[in-house]
């Protein structure tokens, strides 16, 4: 990260407004997560079997096993990650519909209540995402003050 990146995103944490501290905070949780879930999907360091996660529903109807399913689940968990890096008023809208997915597969199954909590509570704040991007002016957003593209 360059100088004046690093001093934007400090001066955006220190002196903006709550409103500019949350989508900060919200982008940053939105690509790291993703994209971090997304990557264990292939290396399993989190979690070492994605796949009781799935809805035999699901599995039913998406082709190949369960584990083929997951690992293309972790690439539309990165593109999605990368998508808010990129355009935060557009991912944080696939990672809302990406989240009320997960919620629907969880519940259907009827276990990892708990865990579809959770999912909710990430998708509530997805949203909250979309609607901070939506009202930023895209000439003051972090990335575009480092000479990058707007939010």
């Amino acid at each position: 990260m360059s100088t004046s990146q690093n001093q934007s995103v400090s001066s955006t944490l220190t002196s903006g407004s709550g409103a500019d501290r949350a989508f900060f905070l919200l982008r940053t949780v939105f690509v790291i997560a993703p994209i971090a879930f997304g990557v264990d999907k292939f290396t399993r360091i989190l979690i070492d079997d994605w796949s009781v996660y799935l809805a035999p529903w699901v599995n039913d109807i998406v082709p190949g096993s369960a584990h083929q399913a997951m690992l293309a689940v972790g690439v539309i968990e990165i593109v999605a990650g990368v998508v808010v890096a990129i355009l935060p008023r557009f991912g944080s809208l696939l990672v809302a519909g990406w989240l009320a997915g997960i919620i629907l597969n969880l519940v259907t199954m009827g276990e990892f209540y708990d865990v579809a909590l959770r999912d909710f509570g990430l998708l509530v704040a997805a949203l909250s995402l979309a609607a901070l991007a939506w009202d930023r002016p895209t000439s003051t957003s972090v990335r575009s003050s480092a000479g990058h593209a707007p939010a």
